[in-house]
This record gives C-alpha cells, structure tokens and sequence, in this order.
C-alpha cells in the first residue's frame, strides 16, 4: 500500500509544529524527525481545529 498526498498544506503543518513546540526539529531533521507522539498531536489539533471551523459554519 502506497503513501498517500497528504491533506494537509505544509504551510498549515508548519503552523501546528510552532504551536504545539517542535517546529525546531522539523526545521533541523525534517518531517521525519519528530516524534509519533508529536505527529499524532499535530493531527488531533487538525482536527479540533477543523471541528471549530465547522461549528462556527453552522452558527
């Protein structure tokens, strides 16, 4: 099975990586050198985020 595009733009995962603390590593090893733990926070934030946005479109 093959990896897929990713979904999220790098310009937003650069965002999440500044906001939860290890946007340093991604700048010194790339994506590849963060955590499983990190890049499973990354992902739960996405999708906080993306439940808010979805919310603030049904108010």
């Amino acid at each position: 099975m093959g990896r897929r595009k990713g979904i999220m733009s790098d310009a937003f995962k650069e965002e999440l990586a500044k906001e939860l603390g290890f946007y340093d590593v991604v700048q010194r090893e790339g994506w590849g050198g963060i955590k499983a733990r990190d890049a499973g926070n990354m992902v739960k934030r996405a999708v906080e985020l993306a439940e808010q946005q979805l919310m603030n479109q049904k108010r």
